[in-house]
């Protein structure tokens, strides 16, 4: 069988349904877990559990349901919140304490309880181990997504897998995304959870589509242990590299979106100066516009890293573009060297990199989002209707 995300780790079963706007996700696995949550102060109700569930580091399911975010929904939203993990423990036949839960959707509305009884009815005796069934999950948890967002690492001793969704409101930290991560590994829930932290960091952190932070950001990370014990660090790494996968995948899909942005930051003194400038840049609603427009405005990317609150000598940076193929000069050491022309052909494919050079020390961060289309306009100007 040939998987692409979630279904590849040994000990984890999935199934999802979708009718119309309204999905039901359900993943049972068991294990030591870790999760991440928004930033924002108006946290959704799920939010507001998980960060209490998720301190016992042990989970057995998630279930997930698409189409109403559960935010803003005072005491009956939490109530509802609870509600849904003890559907899914009856369902699966374990404690709701160990039930993980997330909501997407549209802000302000309460949940339908008995449709998500009635789905959690349906999805449950249809829990599998396929690749049938990671699609299943992933398509039940999109709303504006237009693709299924999956990411598989393959180690020789053990694999790193996810599914998530996230198309718009996406800001660091996080943004409207939930991720759904399962590893065979056997890790502890404190090292889980610091790695967790780490690779969020380096990839969901570092995703802007829109600039607003959604209120129900999460991303749930459970370890199976089927594999055994393995090096933390290899763990780190391929729990990254699954993350950023999964981060690309959001940017790409980014509401409205025909272009993936990516700006690389190199030369800074430390990691946190150069993710300040790549999250400013690609925040930018100048520098999106002109990517879509296919504009060689390349001034755009230097006046938005300028005002990112990190000192470097403006006369020092170099400037780079590329589509993945083929890098172009746009400034050296401070001296213009654009060609335009060349400039504007490597903005014409589906991604575009601007490489900034701070030549300040050996620090970078790379963060990712999109164009900024008309499209995106049209999507959120109807998204209740």
């Amino acid at each position: 069988m040939s998987y692409q995300s979630i279904c590849a780790v040994e000990g984890v079963k999935a199934w999802g349904m979708k009718e119309g706007k309204f999905g039901l996700a359900l993943i049972a696995a068991e294990g030591t877990a870790a999760g991440v949550f928004t930033e924002n102060l108006v946290k959704a109700a799920p939010i507001e559990l998980m960060r209490k569930q998720i301190k016992a580091g042990k989970l057995e399911a998630v279930i997930v349901n698409s189409g109403c975010a559960n935010a803003y929904t005072g005491k009956q939203g939490y109530t509802d919140a609870v509600a849904m993990t003890e559907i899914a423990g009856d369902a699966l036949g374990v404690k709701p304490s160990r039930v993980g839960v997330a909501s997407t959707g549209v802000i302000g509305r309460y949940l339908d309880l008995p449709l998500i009884k009635r789905q959690c009815s349906e999805v449950a005796p249809k829990l599998t181990r396929s690749p049938a069934a990671e699609v299943a999950a992933a398509k039940a948890i999109m709303t504006t997504d237009l693709v299924q967002k999956h990411a598989l690492v393959k180690r020789e001793d053990f694999v790193v897998a996810g599914i998530t969704k996230g198309s718009g409101m996406i800001a660091p930290n996080m943004g409207t995304m939930l991720a759904f991560i399962y590893t065979d590994a056997e890790i502890g829930a404190k090292p889980l959870a610091d790695a967790l932290k780490l690779a969020t960091r380096r990839s969901f952190n570092r995703v802007v589509v829109d600039g607003d932070t959604s209120t129900n950001d999460i991303a749930l990370c459970t370890a199976t242990g089927a594999a055994g014990k393995v090096k933390k660090s290899e763990f780190s790494a391929a729990l990254e590299e699954c993350c950023r996968s999964l981060a690309m995948q959001i940017a790409a899909d980014g509401e409205g979106a025909s272009k993936l942005l990516e700006i690389v930051v190199k030369g800074a003194k430390k990691e946190d100066d150069a993710e300040k400038v790549a999250r400013t840049v690609i925040e930018s609603p100048l520098v999106k516009s002109a990517v879509y427009g296919e504009d060689p405005n390349w001034g755009r990317v230097v006046a938005a890293a300028g005002r990112a609150g990190v000192k470097f000598d403006p006369n020092a940076v170099s400037l780079d573009i590329s589509d993945g193929k083929k890098k172009y000069t746009l400034v050296k050491n401070g001296e213009i060297m654009a060609d335009l022309a060349a400039a504007k052909k490597a903005m014409g494919g589906k991604r575009v990199i601007f490489i900034l050079n701070l030549a300040q020390g050996k620090a970078e961060a790379t963060a990712w989002g999109c164009d900024l289309t008309e499209k995106y306009v049209e999507i959120n100007g109807k998204y209740t209707t």
